[in-house]
């Protein structure tokens, strides 16, 4: 503050006017120049105050770097020989550099794949203590069922969630060989990554999740998806589809109502989505919407640690797109949730597709109507002021039925 206060002063004091304003012209000129001066000081000195590109050289050099690891025996992972030996997953191209957090694109044997890690880099992840005991420095003789102790130990600091050892089947590959080290390793680095472990565990039991395809040492392999943008029309890419812009939009409608549903009825514990937006969505051939990135997404027990926070009103206890209320008796948010999966894909996808009517007469303007109400029932539905809630628990249905019934009348015109 004193800082911008001072620029200000200096910005102010340019403009006077006076009996020395050509001095006062010549001082301005040298102030300017020093700050130009000391601001390109600072970013050589501190080269991380620009923030880092997503290139090609830099994404190279990580995967290089991920090779060089594997050969030398530190990581392993079943992609790591067609990335580093065979040839057959080849790099194309960054999709998204922020603070480490690295997400490639590459193909796979004729696969289109992403290649994911929170840090770029291997020794960023901590290491499993038991590689530093030296009890076990000699050999892999140490008990199973300890290191799954561990193992859950690493899911419960990750998601929030206790599993028993049957639940941890999707994490455990059995450590077997002369690399167990590295396998071990690698493990743990991947451990400590909570969209790996989220989509490890929903691993066949959600359609709306991408399936892990593989690993390299901290490094996961997804199927990749061109992700949605407000940019397009219908918000994801619709290119080569076979079905019009309302039957695609009805469609993808659904499949959000099912996500809505699977992730809060289908699992041990809701799973709570507080990131929004359709740029971490993507829709397969058939429609189906898949959460393509889920850094965001927590079950209840990890969303109850995460609301329950000191506040001084409701504004403190927003987390992104999960609200919780503020007791100003305690100046503590509550645990739970206030809104809802649901409510938040209505205000921030429905909205987009159903504030206005889609264009097509094949739809009665009387459905859309009813559509455009019930979607901003759902997005807003009306509350006291500071106290949010959620959307009423008969919208989802009223939602289904009207989107069913869209595609009923699309149908018909078809035929």
């Amino acid at each position: 503050m004193a800082r911008a206060a001072g620029a200000r002063a200096g910005l102010r004091g340019c403009g006077r006017r006076g009996r020395g304003r050509r001095g006062a012209l010549l001082v301005c000129a040298a102030w300017t120049a020093g700050c130009a001066l000391a601001a390109a000081l600072l970013l050589r000195a501190h080269p991380a105050v620009l923030p880092a590109r997503c290139t090609d050289q830099r994404s190279r050099r990580v995967l290089a770097a991920l090779c060089r690891d594997y050969q030398g025996g530190v990581l392993v992972g079943d992609l790591c020989h067609d990335l580093c030996v065979a040839g057959r997953l080849l790099y194309r191209r960054c999709l998204y550099y922020e603070r480490g957090k690295t997400v490639l694109q590459a193909d796979w044997r004729g696969r289109p794949v992403v290649l994911k890690s929170k840090e770029e880099a291997f020794s960023s992840f901590q290491r499993p203590g038991l590689l530093e005991d030296q009890a076990w420095k000699g050999g892999q003789d140490f008990p199973e069922a300890d290191l799954l102790l561990l193992v859950a130990g690493e899911v419960k600091n990750a998601l929030g969630l206790e599993l028993s050892h049957g639940g941890l089947a999707p994490l455990w590959p059995r450590l077997r060989g002369p690399r167990w080290r590295g396998q071990l390793a690698s493990l743990w680095s991947l451990l400590q990554q909570e969209e790996f472990v989220l989509l490890s565990l929903l691993q066949d039991l959600s359609r709306h999740a991408p399936p892990v395809l593989g690993s390299c040492g901290h490094f996961y392999a997804v199927e990749y998806l061109a992700a949605g943008s407000p940019h397009h029309t219908a918000l994801f890419p619709l290119a080569g589809a076979s079905r019009g812009l309302a039957q695609a939009i009805s469609d993808m409608a659904l499949s959000f109502l099912d996500l809505v549903s699977q992730f809060d009825n289908d699992f041990s514990h809701r799973l709570h989505l507080c990131d929004v937006k359709p740029e971490n969505f993507a829709i397969r051939r058939d429609f189906t919407v898949v959460a393509i990135d889920v850094d965001m997404a927590f079950f209840e027990p990890k969303m109850r640690e995460i609301l329950e926070q000191n506040c001084t009103g409701d504004e403190d206890c927003n987390f992104f797109d999960c609200f919780s209320k503020c007791d100003l008796r305690v100046n503590k948010c509550g645990a739970e949730r206030v809104n809802s999966n649901l409510q938040v894909i209505c205000d921030k996808i429905f909205r987009h597709w159903f504030s206005s009517t889609l264009g097509s007469s094949a739809i009665s303007l009387e459905l859309q109507l009813q559509l455009q109400e019930t979607v901003q029932e759902c997005a807003d539905p009306g509350h006291p002021a500071g106290h949010p809630q959620r959307a009423p628990p008969n919208v989802f249905r009223k939602l289904q039925r009207l989107l069913q019934a869209m595609l009923r009348e699309l149908q018909e015109v078809d035929n």
